[in-house]
């Protein structure tokens, strides 16, 4: 099958957003991909992980390359939803209660350590989220597009966290981890730091708002044989079944599923999608949406490793790319 035009075009562009990318994140091309991936479905992405291994540094380096409005919360136990949201004040001159909006109110918005406010706080991102629009004292307003969330978090048995509620978790197309660097990987840091004298990194911006959302729209026009969302649908269905879990995947998860299939198929050039990519977003896309039996944790199962034992039992369907004609 002959990759149409339109794919073609996002997938030349999708390298050139890596390849400056990769100029301030070394050695991270798989965590950067699924970065990508997640934004072209329009989705919000939580990276998971210790601090110090530049998940602050990956928001802003993807804000800098794409032209994106970008601001920035640092959550703490004290921070308010109405700093995140904004809130009417008295202005003295009109007499008269004047919205100031909050820094949700932007293009890519960075919820750094997310879990060190109260679920409280962190609520206030909920509609945000998934309605894009924000309501504050009975008026709702739209936030720009495209909209997108970025938010990291220190891992849950860190000190001083609040764990993300079930339905907040569910609303992150995707979770990753950066993960530490190798010894090569740690040199070539470094090595890069001694050649730049500073420590910004310049980025040039290689695409920029509106090209993103016509990127998010291009991903539309990726196919799905009938077998392979039947496949989604059973790996889903699979993790509602698991004998470990205590509540499997949403259809929100199957979705995520969806739609990261096709920007994975986006990114290696194709216009379809095959099992394979399927199998390359599961666990990002659905690990973070199951709960475990309580028992499981203390035989230190993880949920990543519950949609790997899906991934192995659901049987795979043939690739077919000529279903499409």
């Amino acid at each position: 099958m002959t990759t149409t035009r339109g794919v073609a075009h996002l997938t030349a562009d999708c390298g050139r957003v890596l390849a400056e990318l990769e100029k301030a994140i070394i050695g991270k091309p798989d965590a950067l991909k699924l970065l990508l991936m997640a934004v072209l479905c329009d989705g919000h992405v939580l990276i998971e992980d210790f601090p110090g291994l530049a998940k602050t540094l990956m928001a802003r380096s993807f804000a800098a390359v794409t032209e994106l409005e970008f601001k920035r919360i640092q959550f703490t136990p004290d921070l308010m939803p109405s700093d995140i949201t904004g809130s009417s004040i008295y202005d003295q001159r009109s007499g008269e209660l004047v919205f100031r909006p909050g820094p949700v109110f932007t293009n890519l918005l960075l919820a750094d350590e997310i879990n060190r406010a109260p679920a409280k706080t962190q609520a206030a991102l909920l509609e945000a989220m998934q309605e894009r629009q924000v309501t504050v004292e009975g008026q709702t307003r739209l936030l720009a597009r495209p909209f997108l969330v970025i938010a990291t978090q220190n891992p849950i048995e860190y000190e001083g966290t609040y764990p993300l509620p079930e339905a907040q978790l569910d609303r992150f197309v995707i979770r990753l981890s950066v993960g530490y660097p190798s010894r090569d990987e740690q040199h070539a840091i470094l090595q890069s730091r001694a050649e730049r004298a500073t420590d910004e990194v310049a980025l040039n911006p290689v695409i920029d708002a509106g090209s993103l959302l016509g990127m998010q729209r291009e991903i539309e026009q990726v196919y799905l044989s009938d077998s392979v969302v039947y496949y989604i649908v059973d790996l889903v269905e699979a993790t509602r079944r698991n004998t470990s879990v205590q509540v499997g995947s949403s259809p929100r998860g199957a979705l995520a599923l969806f739609k990261l299939s096709r920007a994975n198929a986006a990114l290696a050039g194709r216009d379809y999608v095959t099992p394979e990519d399927v199998k390359a977003v599961a666990v990002p896309a659905l690990a973070h949406r199951l709960t475990l039996r309580p028992e499981m944790w203390v035989r230190r199962l993880r949920a990543e490793d519950v949609v790997m034992e899906c991934l192995n039992s659901v049987p795979t369907p043939p690739a077919d790319p000529d279903a499409r004609t």
